[in-house]
């Protein structure tokens, strides 16, 4: 039992990495906008688009973490 909450444990650890991804590419989408304005939309876009895929890996690991508590007993 001790080694699947281990194992659940970790996999909620995707959390994470994917807050601190979607922090630094918000960061890096501030610096862009504020050096060419004129590019904002394209930014937004393309932040958007990254936020959403780096939060679907950290449902991913939600997921895989309820499975491994509820599923796997």
């Amino acid at each position: 039992m001790g080694s699947l909450a281990l194992g659940a444990a970790i996999a909620v650890l995707t959390g994470i990495g994917a807050g601190v991804g979607i922090g630094i590419a918000t960061g890096k989408a501030a610096d862009a906008t504020a050096r060419q304005p004129e590019a904002a939309n394209k930014i937004r876009t393309v932040l958007l688009l990254g936020a959403a895929l780096a939060e679907a890996t950290a449902v991913y690991g939600f997921v895989i973490a309820l499975f491994i508590m509820f599923l796997l007993k």
